[in-house]
């Protein structure tokens, strides 16, 4: 798989849901189910693990990707991730970021590679 790098810096081809569906994986969806129900408090199905990547306009979209105010936020600036935004690290992120240090390494990265 390509690096596809998500608005908020996590890396697509390590997210479990993003394996899964690009592999056609239904063991794979039914092991991420269970792990992020029991992580997210959650009652999630192998069903629920199908997604494409938050950049994908298409029907393969994680619940939570739906209503991800990051996403919604980078679409509705036109940006291809926080790093290329001009408010980058803004609170809306910053949740993320916070416990995520990759992703804001990867972020810190794009923001440096674009002054």
């Amino acid at each position: 798989m390509n690096e596809m790098l998500a608005y908020c810096g996590l890396l697509c081809q390590e997210c479990g849901a993003h394996i899964a569906t690009a592999t056609d994986d239904d063991a794979k969806r039914a092991e991420v189910a269970a792990e992020w129900s029991k992580q997210f408090d959650a009652d999630l199905k192998p069903s629920d693990i199908d997604c494409a990547g938050c950049l994908s306009d298409g029907p393969k979209l994680f619940n939570h990707t739906k209503v991800c105010k990051i996403r919604s936020c980078a679409r509705e600036r036109g940006v291809v991730n926080c790093g290329h935004c001009p408010d980058y690290a803004c609170e809306i992120v910053e949740g993320l970021l916070s416990v995520v240090p990759e992703a804001r390494e990867r972020l810190d990265a794009v923001k440096t590679s674009l002054s």
